[in-house]
């Protein structure tokens, strides 16, 4: 295996809901929901989704918790957003804080609001909608000429 992601999957229980916080609430480039004629079947999963176009290539995906866990074999279960975090370097302190009051605009709840670090960041972290948790963080090393 490469050591590369190419997308990321977001469980959603809302699709068009998850759709209008990363497009109009955080500014994420899609088309929208894609792929509508693609009903479930007996055997298959809808088709159902939204794709956010990320630097770098890699793309972020919304799509309904229940058709998810369809797709994958696996049972349905409730959301938890302690087994990770999904993490957006920002370009300043104040980049943090202006992204974290947008996200909070938008529909998210902050979970810890933005503060030094020990270890030298600057970052708080949100909760989208479904629960999903991110970290915005500056790290003011990385901004110092080499």
């Amino acid at each position: 295996m490469k050591a590369h992601l190419d997308v990321i999957t977001l469980a959603v229980h809302d699709l068009a809901r998850a759709v209008a916080f990363y497009r109009d609430g955080l500014g994420l480039p899609t088309k929208g929901i894609v792929a509508t004629e693609f009903p479930p079947t007996t055997t298959d999963a809808a088709g159902a989704v939204a794709f956010f176009k990320m630097q770098g290539g890699l793309m972020l995906a919304v799509y309904p918790r229940r058709e998810l866990a369809r797709d994958a074999g696996i049972a349905e279960s409730p959301p938890s957003s302690g087994e990770f975090s999904l993490g957006y370097i920002a370009e300043s302190a104040a980049e943090v804080d202006a992204l974290l009051e947008r996200a909070v605009a938008a529909g998210a709840s902050r979970t810890e609001p933005p503060r030094r670090r020990p270890w030298g960041i600057y970052s708080g972290y949100f909760r989208d909608p479904d629960g999903h948790l991110w970290e915005v963080i500056w790290n003011p090393k990385a901004a110092e000429p080499s």
